[in-house]
């Protein structure tokens, strides 16, 4: 039989699609021709497939070689189809048995002397075979741990075409290098069908990781005098609101967003899987430490375009910081020198969660929860307001236009807006040696989401934040005298209507933090207190 199939994963987003992958071979002059909308990387594979083969000690069949990729009409990109290309081709001149190639999905690039490099988007790509009903997935070693985070999945490593090939034909057990390549997981052999002993499936163990020192940013007690600015990042965290916090250089902006990741809880099992596949698919997953579990941390510089925090490509469509910040934070410091298109692009997915990258051969939707953390100075100079010797000279005028920079309607949409002073030296004193640490606060915050969580159980959502203003005011409405000051602020223009649907969320956040089971009207005078001030300074 001159035909034969094998199957391989498109990744588009973070979503995998099954490809069929067909060889066929006939009589006529020797050439290798590529249909199903291949991209130029997969047009290349021509040329590297053929030398892998021939490197590994086989023979390639001098005849007419269609490969097809179907379906047809899905982009596919990248050089992860090499593997399953060349399996294809060796199918179809019987020098592999095809009923090997079946019931497996091979992922994975060549390089030309047959090893097999590895390649992006293998979580999501085993996570669609998984799906599928395909157990059995062929990976690159490098990312065999990756692999290994699908429950139930069948890992069978590669390190080179040469082993693919002896694993497939029964005459070999697994090819070496399988153990230890991940720091949470540990490799276990199992005998298979094919009699190869390559297939390991993910044991979890206790990791170091995890604690806020994997982000060097320090405890929360070190903020000296700056109670409002602890309870606003304290708020944050339990609520999953967004920050922005306005002030001097001196007033502890950075060093307060900085110290927030370290106050959110671990990631459950199904958010590190999105997280974990957002970073496969950007290629920054690393490699001893396949699972990520703690909400990731971003903080780009001023200059980063619209692309680099959207996403960016054409037919690789790859995620940008604010889908890498999913689950996480994406900290914007010295938020008006960023372009005000950059700043603009995440209004939609703050409502929404997600990204969605429209490009004429393709689209990739990517999702993108994050908390946003704005820091600003109040004006260009950056000069206290108070001293003499070191007094701002911006006119008013200045001030104002390089706030406007930051858009109504991106500050509408953010929870918590504080603005901070810097602390005198009698506060220092004052809060010398009695702050909080980051360990009780995360305690307090853990506790905060826990009642949450219970609370919206039955619904879509895990946090306050992320709770639309109509559904929380029809399923958890509160007592007119106790929203009674927020409808107050709204009918004096103080508030927005989406304004006052982030005041009730802060709300129920105090509430939280106080073990209530519901806002009070202290909990929305606090709401309100940490939504308003600051505008004027």
């Amino acid at each position: 039989m001159a035909l034969a199939r094998t199957q391989a994963v498109a990744v588009l987003g973070i979503e995998g699609h099954l490809v069929e992958v067909e060889a066929d071979l006939a009589n006529g002059l020797p050439r290798l021709t590529l249909v199903g909308l291949p991209d130029a990387a997969l047009h290349e594979a021509r040329d590297r497939i053929r030398a892998a083969v021939v490197n590994s000690g086989e023979r390639w069949p001098d005849r007419r070689i269609t490969i097809g990729l179907f379906p047809a009409t899905l982009p596919k990109a990248g050089s992860g189809f090499d593997l399953a290309m060349a399996i294809a081709v060796l199918g179809a001149a019987s020098m592999v048995p095809q009923d090997a190639l079946y019931d497996r999905v091979f992922i994975g690039e060549l390089a030309l002397d047959g090893r097999v490099r590895a390649v992006r988007g293998v979580l999501p790509a085993v996570l669609r075979a998984m799906a599928a009903g395909i157990e059995r997935v062929v990976v690159p070693v490098a990312n065999a741990a990756e692999a290994a985070l699908v429950p139930g999945a069948r890992v069978e490593p590669a390190e080179n075409l040469a082993g693919v090939l002896a694993v497939l034909r029964g005459t070999a057990l697994a090819p070496p290098g399988l153990a230890g390549t991940a720091s949470e997981y540990t490799a276990v052999s199992r005998p298979s069908a094919a009699g190869a002993a390559s297939e390991y499936t993910a044991v979890s163990r206790p990791s170091a990781a995890g604690t806020a020192s994997e982000y060097a940013a320090g405890d929360l007690a070190e903020v000296a005098g700056q109670s409002r600015g602890r309870l606003a990042v304290e708020v944050a965290a339990a609520g999953g609101h967004h920050l922005y916090l306005q002030g001097p250089p001196g007033s502890g902006k950075t060093m307060l967003a900085e110290r927030l990741p370290g106050l959110l809880p671990e990631l459950d099992r199904e958010a590190s899987l999105e997280v974990t596949a957002v970073h496969s698919v950007a290629g920054q997953l690393p490699g001893d430490r396949p699972l990520i579990t703690r909400p990731p941390y971003r903080d780009p510089h001023h200059s980063a375009t619209p692309a680099a925090l959207i996403g960016s490509g054409t037919a690789v469509i790859r995620p940008g910081l604010a889908s890498q910040a999913h689950h996480g934070i994406l900290f914007l410091d010295e938020a008006p020198e960023f372009a005000r298109q950059s700043l603009d692009a995440l209004r939609q997915p703050l409502e929404s969660g997600t990204i969605e990258i429209a490009r004429a051969r393709a689209t990739a939707r990517y999702p993108a929860r994050f908390q946003l953390v704005l820091a600003a100075n109040p004006c260009p100079c950056a000069k206290s307001q108070g001293s003499r010797s070191t007094a701002c000279e911006c006119p008013s005028l200045v001030r104002r236009r390089y706030l406007a920079r930051l858009s109504g309607p991106l500050l509408d949409r953010i929870d918590i807006q504080v603005a901070l002073s810097v602390p005198s030296r009698a506060e220092l004193r004052a809060d010398a040696g009695r702050c909080e640490s980051t360990e009780s606060v995360a305690a307090r915050v853990l506790r905060a989401r826990r009642r949450a969580a219970a609370r919206l159980a039955q619904s879509p959502w895990r946090a306050n934040a992320q709770v639309p203003g109509p559904v929380l005011r029809r399923v958890w409405p509160l007592p007119r005298t106790v929203a009674a000051p927020a409808e107050r602020a709204l009918e004096q223009g103080l508030l927005t209507l989406r304004g006052l649907d982030r005041v009730l969320r802060l709300a129920w956040t105090f509430a939280d933090l106080a073990d209530r089971e519901e806002p009070g009207p202290d909990q929305v005078g606090a709401a309100l207190d940490l939504r308003l001030p600051g505008w004027a300074m």
